[in-house]
């Protein structure tokens, strides 16, 4: 029905056929309070194809402007009158009204398709970078592989698809995986895999470039590529390659369920950034791992032995590296028990000038040189002559100092040979609390073309002890200001009250008053090695049948 056929478009609204809105780029209605279209001009026609003067808005524009004219025109003059928005076949239009003076209503439509769909597009990046701005942060977090892949995963299958599988290389004949559904709980596992049953995927293996989505058929996927829990059939899928330093660090599989729309060009393209990520983080982790156990394999080497008993002699050593973060540094101690307890025991101490990792690279060359020396133990100058060489013939600069403790034990008492090459002179700490310093010297290890060093011959009775220690005792800065050194005379008093004590029980009250006197600040290496000869306790009746005591 048109406006003529009914109710007429109410004619008030005289307008100009030259009058300037008529020519306007957007489409413009004129609409009365009854509904009928009053004026059209040029572009309205063009977009709606039966707008014209005396037709109805219901008949010929979409239902949404025509209610919002009805809402208008209900709410009276003087109402606010709101643009609305709505869709006309593949246009996104907003109407903006400008209510009359007798009622009739001018609405002026815009279309907004390009500048939403723009906006769309800027969210969506938006949306996007900030998920692989908090990927990156998350997989970075870590430098554990099945944390990493763990991450991987189940971002992947809470925000890029419904279910995400990860292909390591494989190792031998199998390949290690781990798939999560919906971002929950990761599943890992370790199989033989048959990479070539998913198209593209041996390819990412490999690090080429994955192949389009729509190439795989998601029908032909082996059971072990669905992971277990993902409900209805696989819809569409992506396999994308995990690029990694050098390597490929695997390959991401990617599935959506059959009632979902299937991965587009633009997600595919997503998916391999996030790979990339993704690839990125988990070669890091990989590459981290193995120069770990790398490290702990060597480190192994380095790492100042555990001391006990040997041949009826306490042992005991105490380390601590000039910084917290470092296990070895440049002193270092070594205990070589004898053939039999007939033979001497030799003990090593030394100091290798620097800190850090190049000290311990020297410290331990010296001590596999003074391990190929053992057969030389009983000449001290001989194997001080023949390390001295090794270390001039060698590309290091550095030089060390050391000190040489050959240890037998003959009856009830423990007898030492000590020689220092340029190392502070060891003290024996006697029953009664004296305090002795032996009377070797030398000259340094790895400087001079010959060395020099003196031996001394010390006795040690039941419960005494030689300490043998490096400068980093001694020269401990700290104290209320931090600037005063522990000092030798500090280390006597503390050595005089350990008198009687057990090795292990000495080493540890000295490190401990020297890290107390250090505190916080900044400290050298420290080490110490402590030679006990054990007391010879016996059990004694007391009148002959009261319980016992240990005497000497």
């Amino acid at each position: 029905m048109t406006a003529s056929e009914g109710a007429a478009p109410q004619p008030g609204l005289a307008l100009s056929p030259a009058l300037s809105w008529t020519q306007a780029p957007y489409p413009v209605l004129v609409v009365d309070t009854g509904g009928g279209i009053v004026r059209a001009n040029p572009a309205a026609a063009a977009l709606f194809s039966d707008a014209s003067c005396g037709a109805w808005l219901d008949d010929v524009a979409p239902s949404w402007l025509a209610d919002a004219h009805r809402r208008i025109v209900s709410q009276g003059h003087g109402a606010v009158a709101r643009s609305v928005r709505g869709r006309h076949r593949d246009l996104t239009l907003e109407a903006h009204p400008t209510p009359g003076a007798d009622g009739a209503v001018v609405w002026w439509l815009v279309d907004d398709t390009e500048r939403l769909t723009a906006e769309s597009a800027l969210r969506s990046e938006q949306e996007r970078t900030a998920f692989l701005s908090e990927a990156s942060t998350r997989l970075l977090a870590s430098l554990n592989v099945q944390r990493c892949m763990e991450v991987t995963v189940a971002l992947a299958a809470e925000r890029l698809a419904d279910a995400a599988l990860i292909v390591t290389p494989p190792t031998g004949r199998r390949h290690a995986f781990a798939s999560s559904v919906d971002g929950g709980t990761v599943a890992h596992g370790f199989a033989r895999l048959d990479p070539s049953s998913v198209p593209g995927l041996s390819e990412a293996l490999q690090g080429f470039p994955p192949v389009p989505s729509r190439w795989i058929d998601p029908a032909t996927l082996p059971d072990w590529a669905v992971p277990e829990g993902f409900e209805g059939p696989v819809g569409s899928v992506v396999v994308s390659p995990l690029p990694g330093h050098g390597v490929p660090a695997g390959a991401l599989v990617l599935l959506r369920r059959g009632d979902r729309t299937a991965f587009d060009a633009s997600e595919e393209v997503f998916a391999r950034l996030f790979a990339a990520r993704a690839g990125a983080a988990l070669s890091a982790a990989r590459l981290y791992t193995e120069q770990a156990d790398i490290t702990a394999t060597l480190m192994a080497d380095l790492l100042p032995p555990v001391l006990h008993h040997v041949h009826g002699v306490e042992f005991a050593g105490g380390y601590r590296a000039s910084r917290e973060t470092d296990r070895v540094g440049g002193d270092f101690y070594d205990v070589h028990p004898g053939a039999d307890p007939s033979r001497e025991t030799l003990a090593v101490l030394g100091d290798v000038c620097g800190k850090g990792l190049d000290a311990a690279v020297l410290t331990g060359k010296i001590r596999n040189t003074l391990q190929a020396l053992l057969p030389m133990a009983d000449d001290h100058q001989n194997m001080l002559r023949l390390l001295n060489g090794a270390l001039l013939n060698s590309h290091h600069t550095r030089f060390a100092t050391l000190v040489l403790a050959s240890v037998v034990r003959r009856g009830g008492r423990v007898g030492l040979r000590l020689t220092s090459a340029g190392h502070p002179p060891p003290l024996i700490v006697r029953h009664n609390g004296t305090v002795e310093q032996a009377d070797t010297h030398g000259t340094l290890i790895g400087a001079l073309s010959e060395v020099r060093a003196d031996t001394a011959h010390i006795d040690l009775a039941p419960g005494e002890t030689c300490l043998l220690f490096t400068d980093g005792i001694t020269e401990a800065r700290g104290g209320p200001l931090g600037d005063v050194i522990f000092g030798e005379a500090r280390l006597r008093t503390a050595l005089a009250d350990c008198a009687g004590m057990p090795a292990e029980a000495v080493v540890e009250r000295i490190q401990m008053l020297a890290g107390e006197w250090v505190g916080g600040n900044r400290h050298d290496d420290m080490a110490l090695v402590a030679i006990t000869a054990p007391p010879n306790a016996h059990l004694t009746a007391v009148d002959g049948h009261t319980a016992g005591r240990y005497t000497a």
